[in-house]
């Protein structure tokens, strides 16, 4: 356990950016940290919005925008703000602003919905790259043994 929590250490210590394969899993990678939070974050935003705003403002199509154009501006941002705590504040204001004007609601309404979503959003990209860590490394340890039993 101890040679494995050492072997991922530099994907812990170094930035997203950096970490990121190239090639198809790279590319894989990039896919899925698009999809899968725009997937859940619809559905997280229009139950929160029910919630928050009631049934008749908070629309699926309306929480289906708000995904996409949230995950769309934060992935570009993800990528290019080395800051955690900037990332963070950028993300808040980028998720009010499309709550506030989507949902038609008070800027206290989109404050609770927003966090939920970034809440929501970092931990989705938090197990995604854990994912692809231990993918990689386990990849990278396993790669050496199945050529040797191949030959």
């Amino acid at each position: 356990m101890m040679n494995f929590l050492l072997s991922i250490a530099p994907f812990i210590e170094q930035g997203l950016r950096e970490q990121i394969p190239e090639g198809l899993l790279g590319f894989l990678f990039l896919i899925a940290i698009f999809l899968l939070p725009l997937l859940v974050l619809t559905v997280i935003l229009y139950l929160a919005g029910l919630v928050v705003v009631g049934g008749r403002r908070a629309r699926f199509s309306d929480a289906f925008l708000i995904a996409l154009l949230g995950t769309i501006i934060n992935s570009i941002c993800a990528l290019f703000i080395p800051y955690f705590i900037i990332l963070i504040l950028v993300q808040i204001i980028v998720w009010l602003g499309l709550i506030k004007y989507f949902y038609e609601t008070g800027w206290l309404g989109a404050l609770a919905v927003a966090i939920l979503s970034v809440i929501a959003f970092i931990i989705i990209l938090v197990i995604l790259f854990i994912i692809f860590v231990i993918s990689f490394v386990l990849f990278e340890k396993l790669l050496p043994l199945i050529i040797l039993s191949l030959l």
